[in-house]
């Protein structure tokens, strides 16, 4: 099985994409757009993981972990 790296730096739009499971994972850490396919095709596109964490006050380290729980890779 091919390893699942995420980049935090690669956009929401790109990660949802690659691997559609992290809309869920993320909707439950606190991106509520991330559901809303309109603001995935548009907001999605500029905003990054880490960028994201930062508008929405999330906790990068608790997305990380998260993401890492659910067998992916996190690249920062």
């Amino acid at each position: 099985m091919a390893e699942k790296i995420i980049d935090l730096d690669k956009t929401l739009f790109d990660v949802t994409a690659q691997y559609p499971e992290t809309i869920d994972i993320l909707f439950g850490l606190g991106f509520m757009g991330v559901k809303n396919p309109g603001m995935r095709e548009s907001h999605g596109r500029q905003m990054t993981l880490r960028t994201g964490c930062g508008h929405l006050g999330l906790d990068l380290a608790a997305v990380k972990a998260a993401l890492e729980a659910k067998g992916f890779t996190v690249k920062s």
